[in-house]
């Protein structure tokens, strides 16, 4: 959000100067403790950090602000004072600046899964722009479009196999993204100049991105409205730290459990969010009702948990899916478990991860797009897409009737702009004609300057009944 920062008085550096000089105290005692043979006491003046107080950053201090392409009113995150705007007939204050922002990815990529499809070498472009017309901190208006890639298409050039040899040419005008979000109470702050009643209720309308439960019972772009009730708690109930309640209904760009659109389809759903001083939990439900002839509407939800033990910082979840009509292969019944464990190792900024799943029967979810494969991209990098190209995940990301798992380990490096990930992983394929699988993966990424990141990957996978497959990619990507 746009930032405006006021005078400072001689109080308000002192009050920074005291506080700052409390940290320090505090990390010299946390060194102490992580350290053998630091040795340090309070107010002694072998502290490895000084307790004297530090001047106040001048705004020529401060690093260089990142601009975003466009710019039209006030800047972004920029210095100084904010425009007047104008008020609305409700008595809200629109302040209108409007940027224009997005990512530019370019890749050369090659590949052969091993499943008798033979090598696939490509090069392959995207583009997501988007123009945001900021109206206040809670409204705005967002259109995105992607005018090199549509749907799983991608402009660039396949260099084989022979069959596909050629130019790929995906240009278009599509409006991928459109939509409309607020707050009814800033639209209307004349309903209630107290805030004193219930009425603080976000909402969405239009085609947007909506991800539930890490993308495991939705991940796509849909035409839907959603409301939003945050912030509730009630009288009595000490451990119930936030409630946050969303309806959504969406009526158009649908795309089923197989990443293909249904024309006649709506979706709704009820998704729920608890806080607690020990826990997140998410409690999600959604039903798709088909109108085709087909009849494979679905009732899916799940549960998940979100907290640490200790050191360890952890997900659980179980989704499920049922078939009220005809199992088809966008409707089915199944159950899907999932946990992730990681940890940050001492004295490192890294971090080891462990994920696994199981899944029972043919579990499908609500929504997915033509991109988001299926729902066990979450478990790592053999087991998601890259969102560019036909470059598959290392191993199926389906989960049905399988179970698998991933460890892996993250460095990172050059003062955290350069980060590595290693990880290894295996698959268990219950179903009829499936097949096991293990396999590793690597990826380096190194950001360049302020706005560049450059991603050089690679997987290999053993099959049973299969040949070995193997994969290797290389990234530029720019963001503006």
């Amino acid at each position: 959000m746009y930032g405006m920062r006021s005078e400072k008085t001689g109080r308000g550096n002192n009050e920074r100067r005291i506080s700052a000089a409390r940290w320090a105290r505090a990390l010299c005692f946390a060194a102490a403790l992580a350290w053998p043979g630091a040795n340090v006491v309070a107010g002694s003046s072998e502290s490895r950090l000084s307790d004297k107080p530090q001047p106040y950053l001048s705004d020529e201090d401060l690093p260089a602000r990142t601009a975003p392409l466009l710019e039209i009113g006030d800047l972004f995150l920029g210095r100084g004072n904010l425009k007047p705007g104008f008020e609305l007939p409700t008595g809200a204050v629109w302040q209108p600046r409007f940027w224009v922002y997005g990512s530019g990815r370019t890749s050369l990529q090659t590949f052969d899964q091993g499943r008798g499809g033979g090598q696939v070498s490509e090069w392959a472009n995207r583009l997501d722009l988007f123009g945001n017309l900021q109206l206040t901190g809670t409204e705005r208006v967002l259109i995105g479009v992607t005018p090199l890639h549509r749907d799983a298409g991608f402009s660039g050039h396949t260099f084989e196999p022979d069959s596909r040899e050629g130019t790929d040419n995906e240009l278009n005008f599509r409006i991928r993204t459109l939509f409309f979000e607020g707050d009814i109470a800033e639209l209307f702050p004349r309903w209630d100049y107290n805030d004193s009643t219930t009425n603080d209720i976000g909402f969405s309308i239009g085609r947007q991105a909506v991800v539930f439960q890490d993308g495991v019972l939705i991940s796509d772009t849909i035409d839907a409205v959603g409301l939003t009730r945050n912030n509730v708690r009630f009288t009595g109930v000490p451990w119930l730290v936030n409630l946050r309640t969303t309806v959504l209904y969406a009526w158009d760009e649908i795309h089923r459990d197989d990443n293909t659109e249904d024309h006649d389809a709506q979706l709704f759903g009820l998704f729920n969010q608890i806080d607690t001083p020990f826990s997140t939990f998410n409690f999600d439900l959604v039903y798709v009702d088909s109108s085709s002839s087909s009849g494979d509407d679905v009732l899916t939800g799940a549960v998940d948990a979100v907290q640490r033990f200790g050191k360890l910082s952890t997900t659980f979840r179980v989704a499920g899916s049922y078939a009220p009509d005809l199992k088809t292969r966008t409707s089915n019944d199944g159950v899907l478990l999932f946990a992730d464990v990681n940890w940050t190792p001492a004295y490192t900024f890294n971090i080891a991860y462990i994920t696994a799943f199981a899944g029972f029967n043919d579990f499908t979810s609500a929504a997915r797009d033509p991109l988001a494969g299926g729902p066990l991209g979450r478990t790592g990098l053999l087991f998601s897409g890259r969102g560019i190209g036909t470059y598959p995940s290392p191993m199926s990301n389906r989960g049905n009737d399988a179970y698998g798992a991933a460890i892996g380990y993250q460095i990172l490096m050059d003062g955290l702009r350069r980060q590595l990930v290693l990880e290894a992983g295996v698959r268990k394929d219950d179903t009829d004609g499936g097949f096991d699988a293990a396999g590793i993966a690597a990826r380096l990424q190194q950001a360049v300057g302020q706005r560049t990141v450059l991603t050089l990957e690679g997987f290999g996978t053993a099959q049973e009944n299969n040949d070995d497959g193997y994969g290797l990619r290389s990234e530029i990507l720019v963001k503006f």
